[in-house]
């Protein structure tokens, strides 16, 4: 029975874009989604440390990398250490391998394309939510080409070949429901999979997963 009067609280999307018409297209989509609130939106990271503190701290950041002035990975350096539990959702044009990972390890929860269709930038957000990690197909292929051309020596993993599996999952950032689906197990042992990483590894998010993956640490 839902309480009369109730409502579920909205995700707080913010943007920071330096193109207008793509900030505007895309807060003004947003904010009609159900769930989604984004009313907030900064053309540049100057902009977004001058003003953000006068409101409440978003739940997600959609960002370009290319911005000016501060850049978009160098602006998320700077709000991850004030505020390491904000979502930070790269969305750019760039696809190359150097910034792809440097924005996976500077602390990016995704990475997707411009080319992305509005719908499917709302489903990444949603994917986010689920805990996936979203990112654009060409993106999650040249992560897992960069691991398959890698010629460096892996070392001695704590893993085992499961959870291998499971961290192959994350790195591509599906879902947790795929993982177990794509792995042919239930949901509450890809969970009992990811906590036992999570332990092995010393981490506690699956950004910091990802991060080791691209560093050669697992």
């Amino acid at each position: 029975m839902v309480m009369e009067g109730f409502q579920k609280r909205s995700i707080c999307v913010t943007i920071i874009e330096d193109v207008d018409d793509i900030r505007d297209e895309l807060s003004s989509f947003l904010d009609r989604q159900e769930g989604l609130t984004c009313r907030r939106t900064y053309d540049s990271m100057e902009s977004f440390f001058s003003k953000y503190k006068d409101f409440p701290l978003p739940d997600i950041i959609l960002m370009d990398i290319g911005l000016p002035g501060i850049s978009g990975i160098s602006g998320m350096k700077l709000i991850k250490e004030k505020h390491p539990d904000i979502v930070i959702i790269m969305l750019t044009v760039y696809d190359d391998h150097n910034r792809i990972f440097e924005a996976l390890c500077a602390g990016a929860s995704g990475y997707l394309l411009k080319s992305a269709s509005l719908p499917k930038i709302k489903e990444s957000i949603e994917e986010h939510l689920k805990g996936g990690a979203p990112m654009s197909p060409q993106i999650g292929r040249k992560v897992m080409d960069f691991f398959s051309n890698s010629k460096i020596p892996a070392p001695k993993s704590v893993l085992t070949d499961k959870e291998k599996e499971v961290v192959a999952g994350i790195v591509e950032g599906q879902p947790y429901k795929t993982i177990a689906e794509n792995l042919g197990i239930s949901i509450n042992t890809a969970r009992f999979h990811i906590k036992n990483i999570y332990e092995k590894l010393h981490v506690n998010s699956r950004t910091q997963v990802i991060k080791k993956s691209l560093k050669g640490e697992i």
